[in-house]
């Protein structure tokens, strides 16, 4: 437990008889990113709101560890090592970028001396500083994030969560978010991630769970969740109808389409599963003009996960 930056047993949230979180478990190490991924409704934000104290679990809720501190005894001492970055941008619109940051700091009981070095450092690190005077209306969607962002930073939190940090952000400032976080990770901070963006978590995450009606679909790596899904395939494409025909014969288990002269035969991907196809080519001395791999990805993970098609069951050991 000890080089757990957030531990959680069985976590249970109901509102009535709406079971929100239904048993879930997180064990996200010290200086990682750990991604929650789920359709809207999942329970995302939920977990964000208990494990950053914001609402309390039901009274059956297995043990939380935030920052190694019990959750329920002692809240405060979590709320000291997190930031919390919400959906919705906590800026105040009618004032200057370095007065929410500095109001931010009074927040947290910091001198006037050391909320003004703080500021400036964060202005400056986010490539706000320019525009630190104007008043935060005036921002646009991606340097309204940049500022929410380092006013969570404000407490030098070693946890932090981020709530779909970059939704509505165009590209660009999505991927600028994107190094941000990376360069937070590398300071050692952890990031607790949700996000309806499946690129972003397959950019960002060292682990990533899927949470589909209040429990954990699935967890492990980008690579472990793809492996979990069946429609892999190498397709194999042919200029000349006769080397197409000596494959087709050569080779077994294929999806043909005689029309674009393309084979596709099931595979992972590996290298001894290619090996085996490139052989039985040479065997039939014919040579496909293109090659592509398909390995499933993330998108295929979420909707065979959450759009009830039936994937094969995995033990939660094979995926640790």
């Amino acid at each position: 437990m000890t080089n757990l930056a957030i531990a959680a047993n069985g976590l249970r949230k109901s509102y009535g008889d709406k079971v929100v979180l239904d048993g879930v478990d997180f064990a996200v190490p010290h200086g990682t990113i750990f991604s929650l991924l789920g359709p809207n409704g999942a329970g995302k934000t939920t977990a964000v709101k208990i494990l950053s104290t914001l609402i309390s679990p039901d009274p059956t809720s297995g043990p939380v560890r935030v920052g190694g501190h019990d959750l329920a005894a002692d809240p405060r001492a979590v709320r000291t090592t997190i930031g919390v970055t919400g959906q919705f941008s906590a800026v105040d619109g009618l004032i200057t970028g370095a007065e929410n940051m500095l109001l931010m700091a009074d927040l947290h009981h910091l001198s006037k001396r050391d909320g003004q070095r703080t500021t400036t450092e964060l202005l400056e690190r986010f490539d706000l500083t320019d525009a630190a005077g104007k008043p935060a209306s005036t921002y646009s969607g991606g340097m309204k994030r940049r500022l929410d962002l380092a006013m969570t930073l404000v407490g030098n939190p070693r946890i932090i969560f981020l709530d779909e940090p970059t939704t509505g952000l165009d590209p660009r400032s999505r991927h600028n978010m994107w190094q941000i976080i990376r360069e937070l990770v590398a300071d050692g901070v952890t990031v607790f991630l949700t996000t309806q963006y499946l690129e972003e978590a397959d950019q960002l995450a060292d682990r990533i769970a899927v949470l589909n009606d209040g429990r954990i679909a699935a967890e492990g790596t980008a690579a472990e969740l793809k492996r979990l899904i069946p429609g892999g395939h190498v397709q194999l494409r042919f200029e000349d109808p006769a080397a197409y025909a000596r494959a087709t014969s050569a080779l077994r288990d294929t999806v043909r389409d005689d029309q674009a002269l393309t084979l596709q035969i099931p595979s992972g991907g590996t290298q001894r599963e290619l090996r085996a196809i490139l052989d039985r080519l040479d065997d039939a001395d014919v040579h496909a003009d293109a090659l592509t791999v398909h390995t499933p990805d993330l998108d295929d993970v979420f909707f065979a996960l959450t759009g009830g098609a039936r994937i094969p069951t995995q033990p939660k050991e094979a995926l640790r």
